[in-house]
């Protein structure tokens, strides 16, 4: 199904069986086990077969309310994008949509089955857009389970969705009854439902999987006019490659955006539609950040695996990693490679995500004097990485996604090293530049001002990304976290009243309240954890090491039963950890390193047992970078933690935490 031929007003096909509840239930039951199989793809296993066979006797045999039947739909297998899976029933009947979810053959329910049907139920209220103000109960049935009391709870966030009821199949009439009963609102219109649009968000991670298994980017990115930018710009970057293969020429595209806007997912588009080895425009997506490339890989890997099995082929995960790391790769590695190979890449398409972190001149230098033994080298990271590419006699094409404010580490460059490569030793390559790079330094400056002179520099709007989507529910959260370290207190607080009601941010002292109130707000497989910065190292009084180093791939991947995963809150992330990824819901722990004092910032970093002032520009800006990538880590809301200092500790005195506390709290937010 592709999202691209969504057309207002038009019932999109997202089931394999659908129908009127009266049309259903007056049906042979063969035949709709005939529509089942028509619609499936490849041979259908007899376990699914004889699946479908009891979900529709059990439905047959249930007594809806006669006076609701002949409104209400029926939808079997309905496609949930996002999440690569199907619902097993929808039923819309009366003012509620049930989302039912069939266990056959099991006696209890488990916890992974509940977050699968709660998933399911989110996913519409969140990303679909006739299903965002309806009342929504998603029910797990266990076909082999006893009747039990029927309860349906409200969830806590009042949106109208329920938590998961658990029933017998004996159970739904009873089930449906009470759920009409419990809730008051107008009649479904089914048609006008079938109309609406899937609009998703998904995070990088569910992405990377649904780009990697053959989904267009239409299928899992928004679709409304406020996100219409995501495409517009992939096609663009399609379209320069195109032109540079046809035209045997060379050019850099500059993509930007806010943070969260999709940077990287265009990379990874590009990337996974230039798969194969043996086409001319076959690519490769190199990051720099290596718990981001080990997260997508691991996920990669798995879901490959796992695909092969249920197509009934055996791939070790061996062979399934060889696979993904061919399509992402590190770029130290990439770099290093081409350090002792003197050929071109056998790629001819480049894309470097998060270009603004590449190294300057002088740590490139140093780096590969100390540790690679090249005494000689005297290249900047995207000189030597603009260079291998240019080995191609014919054409080749780099693509940098470039972030603002997001350098974090010594020796990141931002973009000038990227221009001074272009100015001084690649003059005949097309510069494709962004209109939007944000970073005033660059757009005043003389090396600006040169990329802009040059006769064969385009400058296009396209290849800006202006709205973020990490937070599907504030799309300006970034804005706001950028008013907060700028110190601008009046924009923040307006901007602040407009986004709390979709985006809670919440304030405490007490780390254990905050673990509560981020259990209380997670739903389904929602994923939330503790961040920090890397330079909080007096937060140990509070049971947090820094120094105590998170394995990213166990922190995001694992799940609620392993002690690595985030969901445990005992193992923090870093914004090293972090950076690229996300959660659906974040605490950030504030530590003195970053210090409100005096209507400005205090930077400092701890040495041995006490703390010293940070004075390099540089690395205070790197230092404030830092809380922006964690307090942009959160999809759906976030609870700040700005601990109790002690005075009897000259290393936590209040002094060093009350200012930075009182700050945020003026600012308007909720304390918990």
């Amino acid at each position: 199904m592709n999202n691209s031929a969504e057309i207002p007003g038009r019932a999109i096909r997202r089931w394999m069986y659908g129908d009127k509840l009266a049309q259903f239930l007056r049906k042979d039951n063969h035949a709709i086990l005939g529509e089942l199989l028509k619609e499936s793809i490849g041979s259908v296993e007899i376990t699914q077969r004889n699946a479908w066979d009891e979900q529709i006797r059990i439905l047959k045999s249930v007594a809806f309310p006669e006076s609701l039947t002949p409104g209400a739909r029926i939808y079997f297998e309905l496609t949930v994008p996002r999440l690569g899976r199907r619902a097993d029933v929808v039923l819309i009947i009366g003012h509620i949509m049930f989302i039912l979810e069939f266990k056959a053959g099991e006696s209890s329910f488990n916890h992974s089955a509940l977050d699968q049907v709660w998933d399911y139920a989110l996913d519409f209220k969140n990303f679909h857009e006739t299903s965002h103000d309806l009342y929504i109960i998603p029910v797990l049935i266990a076909t082999e389970a006893p009747e039990q009391p029927v309860q349906i709870h409200s969830s806590t966030h009042n949106d109208g969705l329920t938590q998961p009821t658990c029933v017998a199949p004996s159970q739904i009439a009873s089930l449906v009854q009470e759920g009409l009963a419990h809730f008051h609102a107008p009649l479904i219109d089914a048609e006008a439902w079938e109309c609406g649009r899937y609009m998703p968000t998904p995070t990088i991670v569910e992405a990377a999987r649904a780009l990697y298994a053959g989904h267009a980017v239409e299928e899992i990115s928004r679709s409304d006019a406020g996100a219409q930018n995501l495409q517009v710009t992939a096609k663009n970057v399609d379209d320069i490659i195109e032109r540079s293969r046809s035209e045997r020429r060379k050019a850099i595209c500059f993509v930007t955006g806010v943070p969260g806007a999709g940077k990287t997912l265009v990379g990874l588009d590009v990337a996974t539609r230039h798969l194969n080895p043996d086409s001319e425009t076959y690519s490769v997506f190199l990051s720099g950040n290596g718990p981001l490339v080990a997260v997508l890989r691991e996920a990669l890997t798995r879901d490959r695996v796992e695909q092969s099995r249920q197509q009934g082929m055996l791939m070790r995960k061996g062979d399934a990693k060889k696979e993904v790391e061919a399509f992402i790769q590190n770029v130290h590695h990439f770099r290093d490679e081409y350090l002792q190979d003197p050929s071109a890449p056998h790629e001819h398409v480049v894309l470097f995500d998060e270009a603004q972190r590449a190294w300057t001149l002088a740590h490139t230098s140093s780096f590969m004097q100390q540790k690679k033994g090249k005494a000689d080298f005297n290249q900047s990271e995207p000189e030597f990485l603009i260079s291998c590419l240019d080995r191609h006699h014919d054409w080749s094409v780099v693509i940098c996604l470039v972030g603002s404010g997001q350098e974090i580490n010594t020796g990141e460059a931002g973009i000038s090293e990227w221009f001074d490569a272009i100015l001084n030793r690649f003059q005949s390559w097309d510069v494709y530049l962004s209109s939007n790079l944000t970073e005033a330094e660059y757009r005043d400056g003389e090396t600006f001002q040169r990329i802009l002179g040059r006769p064969n520099t385009y400058v296009d709007s396209n290849l800006h990304l202006a709205t973020s989507m990490r937070s599907f529910r504030a799309e300006t959260l970034s804005r706001f976290v950028r008013e907060v370290l700028d110190l601008e207190i009046e924009s923040a607080k307006d901007t602040l009243s407009g986004l709390q009601e979709r985006y809670p941010i919440v304030l405490t002292r007490n780390l254990a309240r905050a673990k509560q109130w981020l259990r209380q707000q997670a739903r389904g497989t929602e994923r939330y954890g503790i961040v920090v910065s890397s330079r909080a190292e007096r937060l140990k009084p509070h049971a947090i090491d820094v120094r105590v180093k998170t394995d990213p791939v166990k922190w995001f991947l694992e799940g609620k039963d392993d002690t690595r995963s985030s969901f445990y809150l005992e193992d923090v992330a870093t914004e090293f950890q972090v950076q690229g990824l996300e959660l659906d819901w974040a605490c950030v722990v504030w530590d003195g390193d970053l210090r409100y004092s005096g209507n400005q910032w205090a930077h400092n970093q701890f040495r041995g047992s006490r703390w010293t002032r940070i004075n390099k520009t540089d690395r205070q800006r790197y230092l404030e970078n830092t809380y922006r990538v964690l307090l942009t880590r959160a999809r759906q809301g976030m609870v700040v933690v700005v601990p109790e200092g002690d005075d009897s500790d000259p290393t936590r005195p209040n002094d060093y935490y009350d200012p930075t506390y009182n700050y945020l709290k003026s600012l308007g937010l909720q304390t918990i």
